[in-house]
């Protein structure tokens, strides 16, 4: 897997317990939502149409640690909302990363630097900036002037700092090759970020925007496209190369949103946190009481066009530790980018 090399063992090591104990269903990732809040209104987020009383309530720290122990997965992302509004998310991600967790802590990276002094450099942590496009476009999709250039000056200083820093770039069918291209050059090239995180629009309910998602065969053709050329190879992405061919159309996957859960203010839900069919309080009732089989692309109509790494990334995870030529493939990347 595209990651740092401390990172990439430890799962591996993770993975193959699970093996060895002959478990079917189980967590890699957790994705952690300790509040709905935000400062941005993005279009293609439906967290913030919850209702005021909702968007008030912060999680305790020890509920969102101790929800993830329960998970066992040896990593979480830290979303929300705007996790830096949570005032002691601090205190969440410290304990987390004592507990030899992989954090990180998404953000839109307006509160970045005024919280900063708040968080230290860790090998288990990293700062994961949503960057979707260049000034205009990101500006536009999160209906905001200046968070692009505010996002920069954060990214700047964290690296400064000693800080790991990811980016996540969600593209929609509003973008090209060109528009990838052009963001990510930008993040690799120019900013140097250790790793980018990229995925398509997916189809969230809640969005106040229902129309710019990506469906399956505009993705295979906007990544195929942007990965052209050496660009795959060149880029820092932090993904692994079955999902990457998944992206690009040429493998195909089922969906295994089990093993990256969400977990908010509601619980455990279920199926995954781009739909909403209820909430359990524990992880193995979200694995137990959870009809898996009738989720994904064929199966339930609200999944025709998804192709998020939620769902898919997981299975070429597995698909990777399952396989000697891809794992050889995985570690190859891996060891190229660590020496990088």
């Amino acid at each position: 897997m595209a990651m740092p090399l401390r990172q990439s063992m430890k799962v591996a090591a993770y993975l193959f317990e699970q093996k060895l104990r002959k478990r079917d269903k189980f967590a890699l990732l957790v994705e952690l939502e300790p509040l709905f809040a935000c400062n941005l209104k993005c279009e293609g987020c439906g967290k913030i149409q919850h209702p005021a009383g909702v968007l008030k309530q912060r999680m305790p720290v020890a509920q969102a640690v101790g929800a993830v122990l329960e998970s066992g997965a040896p990593m979480v992302s830290i979303a929300g909302g705007e996790p830096l509004m949570h005032p002691q998310i601090d205190e969440i991600v410290r304990q987390l990363v004592a507990k030899k967790k992989f954090v990180f802590l998404c953000t839109n990276a307006l509160l970045m630097r005024k919280k900063m002094d708040k968080f230290k450099p860790s090998p288990y942590f990293a700062w994961a900036v949503h960057i979707d496009g260049l000034r205009e476009r990101h500006d536009e999709s999160v209906a905001k002037e200046g968070t692009f250039d505010e996002a920069v000056a954060a990214i700047k200083e964290a690296k400064r700092r000693g800080f790991r820093v990811t980016t996540n770039s969600t593209f929609f069918n509003t973008d090209t090759p060109q528009t990838v291209i052009e963001v990510l050059n930008f993040l690799n090239d120019d900013l140097k970020v250790d790793e980018m995180m990229l995925s398509p629009a997916y189809a969230y309910e809640k969005a106040p925007d229902q129309e710019h998602f990506l469906g399956v065969q505009q993705t295979r053709e906007l990544f195929k496209k942007a990965f052209s050329g050496g660009n795959r190879r060149r880029w820092r992405l932090n993904q692994s190369p079955l999902f990457l061919d998944f992206l690009e159309g040429k493998v195909d996957f089922p969906c295994t949103a089990w093993a990256i859960p969400s977990y908010s203010l509601f619980g455990w839900q279920r199926p995954c946190y781009l739909m909403s069919d209820g909430y359990v309080q524990t992880y193995r009732q979200l694995l137990e009481e959870t009809d898996w089989d009738s989720y994904g692309r064929g199966k339930d109509e609200r999944c025709a066009n998804c192709m998020a790494h939620c769902g898919y990334e997981p299975t070429a995870v597995l698909a990777t530790m399952g396989s000697l030529k891809e794992s050889i493939r995985a570690a190859r990347e891996t060891f190229t980018e660590s020496r990088g």
